[in-house]
């Protein structure tokens, strides 16, 4: 397993380690042409989590909101809306 070492610049404090797997580390080399250092990948990684939380998170209002005012929603359409949109 392979150790990735960020060191933040100045006006940033500490150091994040990230332990990689062979594999990980063999998809970050990959992804470094397209996003111009190892760093980047990660930052950009990060932030598309954080968007697909943010996307499920208000799946969930939306589905809470629709279940208050149009009763149960049908759990088959549901999980075919999150294939098509969220699993692209």
């Amino acid at each position: 397993m392979g150790v990735l070492q960020t060191y933040y610049g100045v006006g940033m404090s500490g150091t994040t380690t990230i332990r990689l797997s062979d594999e990980d580390r063999r998809l970050l080399e990959l992804l470094v042409p397209e996003y111009g250092d190892q760093s980047s990948v990660i930052r950009h990684g990060i932030r598309r989590l954080a968007e697909e939380q943010r996307q499920r998170q208000e799946l969930r209002s939306l589905l809470r909101d629709w279940e208050a005012e149009s009763g149960p929603v049908d759990e088959d359409a549901v999980a075919e809306m999150q294939r098509r949109y969220f699993n692209r």
